[in-house]
């Protein structure tokens, strides 16, 4: 590979560290204009059509009744608001007038911003706060709707009701229950108190909003889930986006859609890294629909760096139940467990065994590296009881893993000492049969099977620890427990672990990636190179752990730490197998070297 080659390689390598950004550039998304927002399914579905919006899921059906007046926008009321305050041991709740439901849900134990400075006075952690609506709002047509404005009562220290007439001539009545562990029991009743039978629209039952945790957030991590009884399905911005081959501008998609019209809608999450608000209707229900929604940040909203945005939307979900006649005295009647917590693993799956529903898939711990990562989770969480914090248990169990690996390692090492002793016979044998190459490989074979070497042999322990790389990049991704854990001078182990801003550039100085790129490049140095490797390429490999420099610079200080860690402990160990003798030329020359030129 001659040096142009080299420069090509760079190119490319520094064209797609930038292509996003460049886009983002080149093509902004357009301000998502919330006074304009529309439900184009339920428009399709009264004008009786099937020609649905791009992007809406195909698995529904048109038979349902069809909507009168779809309502987005919450009605105004000049009447003032009534909020109400409920607490428990974890979280705080608001509960409003307008719309009858939570307005949003403070969870006291954990702050809204992880700073380098004492904490106290921070706000804490607050959901749905973004939301055009509160949590279990019913929305179906102005008739349904009225004016919004609910009378509340507190009925006990965790219980309250609202109920309101609506001029469709019907009654709402909306009891709530909180409970422990962040959960709140909830029943809807809509009541039919007039001496004729009333014709229900279709309604949207608000869950609530997924939205950024602060101005530096991405939104990356932010989006929808929904359980069907069988698996799980996920969508985010990229989903709305639509983007052709995944970067270049598309037709963006406006609604989802999902659901069968019967009872599959088994759970439903509108959910951010770390926090979560989860929807379990009893039964089941019809469907579920979810829209991005633009949001406007607050001035007072505290940042810890600067005052960019990073993320101006979040995503509004609701349950859609299907329209229906309401005879004389009758009623319709629905009832809900919603979880408003944090994504935490062990209370996860403790609710999972209450209700019998695999809410913990919430934590996105399926499949096979998700096996990895819980298992590394539980582990940590392990450790860190025993007393120590969550960074040294991160290098507890680097080093555990490194046990495991060592005798694997160690074999790998001897096998590439050996190959590098037996490179002059190797190039013996491609001398001898240069002009077969077909032949060449077949003896080149032979003789490393002789000498038990393998060219792979340097390449096959790294790739059984990659589940393990992507186990711990999926744990950290929505840990909590590591949020805010401290270690060094690193103050929250799920973010980088930024020291200083270069003031005139923008651009943070990490100092984890800096060492994981000059571990790397110290071991590369150490590893012996590969017989037969062209000398430009051998060098190229050595300096490849800079390209890991740039697509890990920002990612959570907690992955850099493991993976500095778990070099060190290979450079020991190498250093630790330095002593071992490689074989002399004349002990590693098999007879069939030396009957090459009788054949």
């Amino acid at each position: 590979m001659d040096s142009k080659s080299v420069i090509v390689l760079i190119i490319c390598f520094i064209v797609l560290v930038l292509w996003q950004p460049l886009i983002n550039r080149l093509y902004p998304p357009k301000p998502i204009n919330r006074s304009n927002e529309t439900n184009n399914i339920s428009a399709a579905l009264t004008a009786g059509t099937t020609n649905l919006p791009n992007g809406v899921s195909t698995n529904i059906n048109l038979q349902h009744p069809r909507i009168e007046e779809p309502i987005v926008v919450f009605p105004k009321s000049e009447e003032p608001e009534k909020l109400i305050t409920l607490e428990s041991a974890d979280a705080r709740y608001y509960f409003t007038s307008h719309g009858g439901g939570f307005k949003f849900i403070e969870l006291k134990k954990f702050p809204e911003h992880v700073v380098t400075k004492s904490g106290n006075g921070l706000r804490p952690a607050t959901l749905n706060k973004f939301s055009d609506f509160p949590i279990l709002t019913v929305l179906g047509g102005r008739d349904l709707i009225g004016d919004g404005v609910f009378e509340i009562s507190q009925v006990s220290s965790n219980k309250l009701i609202a109920q309101k007439t609506v001029p469709l001539g019907v009654k709402i009545i909306k009891e709530f229950e909180i409970r422990s562990n962040y959960l709140f029991k909830a029943k809807i009743s809509i009541q039919n108190v007039l001496t004729q039978s009333v014709s229900i629209p279709t309604q949207e039952w608000f869950l609530g909003m997924a939205a950024p945790l602060n101005k530096r957030d991405n939104g990356q991590l932010m989006g929808l889930m929904w359980y069907n009884g069988s698996k799980t399905e996920s969508i985010n911005d990229a989903w709305f986006a639509n983007r052709v081959l995944g970067c270049l501008p598309g037709v963006p998609r406006t609604e989802f859609l999902a659901g069968d019209g019967k009872t599959n809608v088994i759970w439903a999450s509108v959910q951010n890294r770390f926090f979560t608000i989860a929807a379990i209707p009893i039964g089941g229900a019809p469907r579920l629909i979810a829209r991005k929604s633009g949001i406007v940040w607050d001035e007072s909203d505290y940042d810890t760096r600067n005052n960019k945005v990073s993320c101006n939307y979040g995503f509004q979900a609701a349950l859609v139940y299907p329209g229906t006649n309401l005879n004389t005295g009758a009623e319709i009647s629905r009832e809900f467990l919603f979880y408003v917590g944090p994504k935490e693993y062990n209370t996860l799956a403790k609710l999972s065994l209450e209700i019998d529903q695999p809410i913990d898939l919430i934590m996105e711990f399926n499949g096979f590296f998700g096996f990895f990562a819980k298992a590394l989770l539980l582990s940590m969480n392990g450790i860190n009881s025993l007393g120590l914090g969550y960074g040294m248990a991160i290098i507890v169990i680097t080093f555990i893993i490194k046990l495991v690996f060592w005798p694997l390692t160690t074999a790998s090492t001897r096998s590439m000492k050996r190959m590098a002793a037996l490179q002059p016979q190797m190039k013996e044998i491609q001398e001898k049969y240069k002009d077969n190459p077909a032949k060449m490989n077949q003896k080149l074979m032979e003789f490393m099977k002789e000498n038990k070497v393998s060219p792979m042999s340097g390449c096959f322990p790294m790739l059984l620890q990659i589940p393990v790389f992507i186990g711990f990049y999926k744990m950290l991704q929505s840990a909590i427990e590591l949020r805010g854990a401290r270690f060094l001078w690193v103050f929250d182990l799920s973010e980088p672990d930024t020291v200083w801003v270069i003031p005139s550039l923008g651009f943070p100085v990490n100092p984890l990636p800096l060492l994981m790129g000059a571990s790397m490049l110290w071991q590369s140095h150490m590893t012996p190179p590969s017989p037969g490797v062209d000398p430009m390429q051998q060098k190229i490999m050595k300096y490849m752990p800079l390209i890991f420099i740039l697509f890990l610079y920002n990612f959570p200080a907690g992955l850099s730490l493991y993976w500095t860690v778990q070099n060190l402990l290979t450079i020991l160990q190498m250093k630790l197998t330095k002593n071992i003798e490689p074989l002399t030329a004349t002990q590693a020359r098999p007879k069939s070297i030396k009957g090459l030129g009788r054949k």
